[in-house]
Protein backbone atom coordinates (compact mmCIF):
# COMPACT_ATOMS: atom_id res chain seq x y z
CA UNK A 1 0.00 0.00 0.00
CA UNK A 2 1.30 3.43 -0.97
CA UNK A 3 0.79 6.47 1.24
CA UNK A 4 0.58 9.73 -0.42
CA UNK A 5 1.73 12.59 1.68
CA UNK A 6 1.23 16.10 0.62
CA UNK A 7 4.49 18.00 0.81
CA UNK A 8 3.96 21.43 2.31
CA UNK A 9 5.13 24.12 -0.03
CA UNK A 10 6.68 27.21 1.61
CA UNK A 11 7.11 29.27 -1.51
CA UNK A 12 5.91 32.84 -1.01
CA UNK A 13 6.15 32.80 2.77
CA UNK A 14 9.03 35.30 2.74
CA UNK A 15 6.91 37.75 0.77
CA UNK A 16 4.06 37.41 3.27
CA UNK A 17 6.44 37.93 6.20
CA UNK A 18 7.88 41.02 4.54
CA UNK A 19 4.41 42.39 3.79
CA UNK A 20 3.46 42.07 7.46
CA UNK A 21 6.81 42.81 9.11
CA UNK A 22 8.05 45.80 7.12
CA UNK A 23 5.16 48.19 7.94
CA UNK A 24 5.39 47.20 11.60
CA UNK A 25 9.12 47.93 11.59
CA UNK A 26 8.62 51.32 9.87
CA UNK A 27 5.92 52.23 12.42
CA UNK A 28 8.24 51.26 15.27
CA UNK A 29 11.09 53.39 13.89
CA UNK A 30 8.69 56.33 13.39
CA UNK A 31 7.53 56.11 16.99
CA UNK A 32 11.14 56.06 18.21
CA UNK A 33 11.88 59.21 16.19
CA UNK A 34 8.70 60.84 17.54
CA UNK A 35 9.71 60.10 21.13
CA UNK A 36 13.26 61.30 20.63
CA UNK A 37 12.25 64.52 18.93
CA UNK A 38 9.65 65.25 21.60
CA UNK A 39 12.06 64.57 24.48
CA UNK A 40 14.83 66.67 22.92
CA UNK A 41 12.49 69.59 22.29
CA UNK A 42 11.01 69.39 25.80
CA UNK A 43 14.50 69.58 27.30
CA UNK A 44 15.38 72.56 25.09
CA UNK A 45 12.15 74.38 26.00
CA UNK A 46 12.83 73.85 29.72
CA UNK A 47 16.32 75.27 29.24
CA UNK A 48 14.93 78.25 27.30
CA UNK A 49 12.38 78.97 30.05
CA UNK A 50 15.08 78.83 32.70
CA UNK A 51 17.32 81.15 30.72
CA UNK A 52 14.44 83.57 30.08
CA UNK A 53 13.51 83.73 33.77
CA UNK A 54 17.12 84.24 34.84
CA UNK A 55 17.66 86.98 32.26
CA UNK A 56 14.44 88.72 33.28
CA UNK A 57 15.42 88.66 36.94
CA UNK A 58 18.59 90.61 36.15
CA UNK A 59 16.74 93.47 34.42
CA UNK A 60 16.09 96.81 36.16
CA UNK A 61 12.55 97.42 34.86
CA UNK A 62 9.56 95.25 34.06
CA UNK A 63 9.48 96.24 30.37
CA UNK A 64 13.20 95.57 30.02
CA UNK A 65 12.71 92.21 31.73
CA UNK A 66 10.01 91.18 29.26
CA UNK A 67 12.07 92.15 26.22
CA UNK A 68 15.24 90.50 27.53
CA UNK A 69 13.41 87.30 28.48
CA UNK A 70 11.83 86.91 25.05
CA UNK A 71 15.16 87.49 23.33
CA UNK A 72 16.91 85.02 25.66
CA UNK A 73 14.32 82.30 25.04
CA UNK A 74 14.51 82.73 21.25
CA UNK A 75 18.32 82.68 21.34
CA UNK A 76 18.38 79.60 23.56
CA UNK A 77 16.13 77.63 21.21
CA UNK A 78 18.14 78.79 18.18
CA UNK A 79 21.43 77.78 19.85
CA UNK A 80 20.03 74.31 20.50
CA UNK A 81 18.89 74.03 16.85
CA UNK A 82 15.21 73.65 17.78
CA UNK A 83 12.84 74.65 15.01
CA UNK A 84 9.32 75.37 16.23
CA UNK A 85 6.34 76.31 14.09
CA UNK A 86 5.71 79.08 16.63
CA UNK A 87 7.27 80.17 19.91
CA UNK A 88 5.32 81.98 22.62
CA UNK A 89 7.12 83.52 25.58
CA UNK A 90 5.12 84.98 28.46
CA UNK A 91 6.78 86.62 31.44
CA UNK A 92 5.21 87.42 34.81
CA UNK A 93 6.91 90.59 36.02
CA UNK A 94 4.28 91.62 38.59
CA UNK A 95 6.80 91.40 41.47
CA UNK A 96 8.76 94.32 40.00
CA UNK A 97 6.06 96.50 41.62
CA UNK A 98 7.07 95.33 45.11
CA UNK A 99 9.13 97.67 47.23
CA UNK A 100 12.81 97.14 47.92
CA UNK A 101 13.22 94.70 50.80
CA UNK A 102 10.28 92.51 49.77
CA UNK A 103 11.08 89.18 48.18
CA UNK A 104 9.95 88.75 44.60
CA UNK A 105 10.43 86.56 41.60
CA UNK A 106 10.00 86.48 37.84
CA UNK A 107 8.36 83.60 35.99
CA UNK A 108 8.84 82.81 32.32
CA UNK A 109 6.76 80.37 30.31
CA UNK A 110 7.96 79.19 26.91
CA UNK A 111 5.69 77.29 24.55
CA UNK A 112 6.95 75.73 21.33
CA UNK A 113 4.69 74.21 18.68
CA UNK A 114 6.77 71.24 17.51
CA UNK A 115 6.38 70.24 13.85
CA UNK A 116 5.83 66.48 13.47
CA UNK A 117 4.17 66.47 10.04
CA UNK A 118 7.24 64.99 8.35
CA UNK A 119 6.99 61.73 10.33
CA UNK A 120 3.80 60.46 8.65
CA UNK A 121 3.17 57.95 11.43
CA UNK A 122 -0.46 56.95 12.01
CA UNK A 123 -1.77 58.32 15.29
CA UNK A 124 0.93 61.00 15.56
CA UNK A 125 -0.45 64.55 15.18
CA UNK A 126 1.10 66.99 12.72
CA UNK A 127 2.23 69.26 15.56
CA UNK A 128 2.47 69.12 19.31
CA UNK A 129 2.70 71.97 21.85
CA UNK A 130 5.56 71.72 24.33
CA UNK A 131 5.48 74.07 27.30
CA UNK A 132 7.77 74.79 30.25
CA UNK A 133 7.79 77.35 33.06
CA UNK A 134 10.68 78.51 35.21
CA UNK A 135 10.99 81.00 38.07
CA UNK A 136 13.96 83.07 39.17
CA UNK A 137 14.17 85.28 42.29
CA UNK A 138 14.61 89.04 42.15
CA UNK A 139 17.35 90.62 44.21
CA UNK A 140 15.53 91.71 47.38
CA UNK A 141 17.68 94.78 48.01
CA UNK A 142 18.13 96.05 44.46
CA UNK A 143 16.14 99.04 43.30
CA UNK A 144 13.44 98.21 40.77
CA UNK A 145 11.89 100.56 38.27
Amino acid sequence: MTTWRRIRDERGSAAVEAAVGLPAFVLFVGLIIFGGRTATTHSAVESAASEAARTASLARTASEAMQDAKAAAQASLANQDIHCLSVTVSVDVSDFAKTVGEAGSVSATVECLLNLADLSVPGVPGSRPIKATSTSPLDTWRERG
